[in-house]
């Protein structure tokens, strides 16, 4: 392990014992320095590496502060890393998603307010008029697939299977795409799910909200499993 790791790993304890908390301002550079047993170079190298996943931030003039912290704030970053695999792990994204997305479905059946229900039925219009148009604009029913499927994400309470969900989410939207160009009638199977997880949605169903989102989900996953 190199200086500037264990300049990060002894960062990272402080934070665990409490020593620094969210929104507190890092003590001077070389105190903590000191503090840490490292160098001020390296205590710079692993500052800037806990900034870049958002564990501090940097205030111009100010000094550097430990951020909130947020679940959705620290896992944004995942998406940079789901960005970088390319169509030979998509697979496997599938079937993270397969797993999770119908648990946030049924989670969201017990607390989706009726202003995120108004907003998924607006999703659900507009992805029906999409799919009868004479010639399908595929990128845009899969933005409105990405966007359902988020909106559920975030109705489920919790924001750290919320943002897993979209980052995995998004790490498949290639596949979705091509899908729909490739596959017959692909559009309208999709609206036709999207209707029967909302109306599980708003029956308040926890059961049938899983099962319709697992069968949404399985149904991409057993064609690119049979195109591959």
């Amino acid at each position: 392990m190199g200086l500037s790791d264990e300049a990060v790993e002894r960062i990272k304890q402080m934070l665990i014992d409490g020593e620094l908390k969210p929104g507190e301002k890092l003590p001077v550079e070389k105190d903590l320095a000191t503090r840490l047993g490292v160098s001020r170079n390296s205590l710079r190298e692993a500052v800037r590496a806990l900034t870049t996943i958002r564990v501090l931030q940097t205030r111009q003039g100010d000094g550097t502060y430990v951020t909130s912290l947020s679940p959705e704030l620290l896992l944004d970053t995942m998406s940079f890393v789901v960005d970088l695999h390319h169509d030979a792990t998509v697979m496997q994204f599938l079937e993270v998603r397969r797993l999770l997305e119908p648990e946030a479905a049924a989670l969201a059946a017990g607390s989706i307010d009726d202003s995120a229900l108004a907003e998924l039925g607006e999703l659900l219009a507009e992805g029906e008029q999409l799919a009868r148009a004479a010639e399908v604009d595929h990128e845009r029913m899969v933005r409105n697939d990405v966007a359902f499927h988020g909106l559920i994400g975030r109705a489920c309470g919790n924001p750290v299977l919320a943002t897993v969900v979209e980052s995995m989410s998004g790490a498949t939207t290639r596949a979705r795409v091509w899908r729909g160009i490739t596959q017959e009638n692909a559009a309208s199977r999709t609206v036709a799910e999207h209707r029967a997880i909302y109306t599980a949605l708003s029956n308040r169903d926890p059961n049938r909200s899983r099962l319709y989102a697992a069968v949404h989900v399985a149904g991409v996953e057993d064609w690119l499993r049979a195109v591959l």
